[in-house]
């Protein structure tokens, strides 16, 4: 890579000593006067695809988000660099407000952050032309498109600014979106002729597992006990949930806060921050509420329940090891969560949402009771192909399942959906199917006189749950189809009749059950250092962070810390180099932390690392 004007910015603004994929190239078509639409995966690096530019052009990039926590997280990073940029949203007061756009007016600012309704607001068309804007960005692009999964009517309105703003390029910035949604956001936000950039959705310091619910409570803290010192999110499907789990690890010692939409804005303000700056190790939010925060050292998160679908999973996943450092997924999975989230399905009133919702949730469940590798689950969603078939970082991969033989369970179940079909001359559902071989005695089963058939109650040897399983597994192998829409009626394929008539074996998966996962000395994404002295050196860095009343990783990153940790620099010239390392902040705290490295090192021999690690 040639040691450019953009490579300089990077290393010495940010302190990055490389562009991630596809950064440079977006940056460049942005520079170039292109529009650009950009599919990044989270933690994928999106908000530098439009700073670092910002730095190169002589007037203001305005940025949309339609987040206020995450303006401010931005901002507070970016004015830690040096790098000259404010906000503006309503939790301004009148006075600071009238300040911020006194400044803007003054053209103090590179990049202003601002929500989708305010820009909007009649008098900004005029600020806007007269604030010499030359790039907008607007962040969560997906938000545009109804058929994303977190869609917002003020972002249709921000196609308006192609005719406040004719000549300057737009950058649209999403972390999910499907090609459905990539077309609606081109579309409703007149990106002409955009420059396409489509990154991999692979997080390879991510593990995921999938464990069957079983006490959550108690999972949680067993969970929590090996990972005291680590920040983490637990994802709950109602308040309630939230608010029980944040109770029960508070009770034992462990410092969790409960986040979500019923709590007063002022005490989700302080509950946010107080996570923000590692007050708080815990928060326990509501899967529909979301976080909307860039914290980078997140470590782990797990989801009490069953996400509702797959890109709300991979978003709520994907906020963990956002640094590049390992970072854990767990979701707790039962039959009941699935049933739980039918039965919210069934009271959506709006048709096509409905049999979009059922969809979805059976790819959820798809992922979650899969016996392959769920990495390659999760792109398969979102079309990419991962070229291995073991990931060796997920539990499925870490411990393939055992098979047995299901010959006699497959025949049951296919015989019994053929059987309930030749009887009343219609399909039905998986519950129901479920309820014959088990001899259930339900009013459906007796009108429909499905009591009578062959198959009814020859199934005692397995409980619901387990034959709802074999279900799902023989539609996966293609032997069921399940049909679309209100009624997702099973019905035998090609393949399952041929597997009836020919009654070869089949090899089933056994259920996930809570496994024995030797954790690896080091993983995808780890830097090996001297933990004494990374324990040091955070105290310092919350410290320094609680001064200056912002997150500690406006300070610096866990991964600047752990190779301050690796390397020993006791010098302000051996900074140089050092991941997240600006000459702001060289200069502002490398003299901080280059002294208590050499204060350690008095009492402290020098540690070795293998430099392949």
């Amino acid at each position: 890579m040639p040691y450019d004007e953009l490579q300089i910015t990077l290393q010495t603004t940010f302190g990055y000593p490389g562009f991630r994929p596809l950064q440079r190239e977006i940056i460049e078509a942005s520079l170039a006067g292109r529009d650009v639409f950009a599919l990044l995966p989270t933690g994928g690096g999106k908000s530098m695809c439009y700073q670092l530019p910002a730095l190169h052009r002589d007037g203001l990039t305005v940025v949309v988000s339609p987040l206020i926590a995450l303006m401010k997280d931005q901002v507070d990073q970016l004015q830690a660099a040096g790098v000259a940029a404010t906000f503006m949203n309503s939790s301004l007061g009148e006075r600071e407000a009238r300040s911020r756009l006194a400044g803007l007016h003054r053209r103090e600012w590179r990049l202003l952050y601002v929500a989708p309704e305010r820009l909007m607001l009649d008098s900004w068309a005029e600020n806007l032309r007269a604030w010499n804007v030359t790039a907008l960005a607007i962040d969560e692009a997906h938000c545009v498109s109804e058929w994303g999964h977190d869609f917002r009517p003020e972002y249709r309105q921000l196609a308006q600014l192609r005719d406040v703003l004719p000549d300057i390029p737009v950058m649209a910035l999403t972390a999910t979106a499907t090609e459905r949604v990539r077309a609606d956001i081109i579309k409703h936000l007149r990106l002409r002729d955009p420059q396409i950039y489509v990154a991999s959705f692979n997080r390879p310091n991510l593990t995921y597992r999938v464990l069957p619910k079983d006490g959550p409570l108690n999972q949680i803290i067993d969970f929590v006990k090996k990972r005291a010192d680590e920040s983490g999110i637990v994802y709950c499907a109602t308040r309630a949930t939230a608010e029980r789990v944040a109770e029960s690890l508070s009770s034992r010692g462990y410092s969790a806060r409960p986040y979500h939409a019923g709590l007063s804005n002022n005490e989700r303000a302080e509950n946010q921050e107080l996570f923000l700056r590692d007050e708080t190790k815990i928060i326990c939010a509501t899967i529909a509420f979301g976080m909307g925060i860039n914290k980078p050292n997140v470590r782990w998160v797990i989801h009490y329940d069953l996400p509702k679908n797959i890109e709300g999973y991979y978003q709520e996943t994907g906020r963990a090891g956002r640094d590049g450092l390992p970072g854990d997924c767990l979701l707790l999975f039962s039959g009941g969560d699935a049933a739980k989230q039918t039965h919210f399905i069934d009271e959506i009133t709006d048709e096509h949402e409905r049999n979009v919702a059922r969809a979805q949730l059976r790819r959820m469940l798809h992922y979650a009771e899969n016996a392959a590798c769920r990495r390659r689950e999760l792109l398969a969603y979102f079309g990419e192909t991962f070229a291995t078939d073991n990931c060796g970082a997920c539990d499925n991969c870490l411990e393939p399942r055992e098979t047995y033989d299901g010959t006699i369970a497959a025949q049951k179940f296919l015989s019994c959906v053929y059987r309930v079909r030749q009887a009343s001359r219609f399909g039905v559902g998986l519950n129901h199917i479920v309820e014959v071989l088990t001899g259930a005695a339900t009013e459906k089963i007796r009108r429909w006189g499905h009591d009578k058939v062959s198959t009814y109650g020859i199934g005692p040897e397995m409980s619901r749950p387990q034959w709802a399983a074999v279900g799902r597994e023989l539609m996966r192998m293609g032997f069921l189809a399940q049909a679309e829409g209100e009624f997702p009626t099973l019905e035998l394929t090609q393949e399952g009749m041929d597997l009836l008539r020919t009654r070869r074996p089949v090899s089933l998966t056994k259920p996930i059950a809570l496994p024995k996962v030797k954790k690896a000395a080091l993983r995808e994404g780890d830097v090996a250092c001297d933990e004494i002295l990374f324990a040091r050196l955070r105290e310092l860095r919350k410290k320094l962070a609680d001064e200056k009343r912002v997150p500690a990783y406006v300070i610096f990153g866990d991964k600047t810390l752990r190779e301050l940790a690796r390397l020993y620099p006791t010098t302000e010239r051996d900074l140089i180099g050092i991941f997240g390392m600006g000459d702001k902040k060289r200069a502002e705290f490398g003299k901080t932390f280059t002294d208590a490295i050499a204060g350690f090192l008095e009492t402290n021999p020098k540690m070795k690392f293998d430099e392949t690690k």
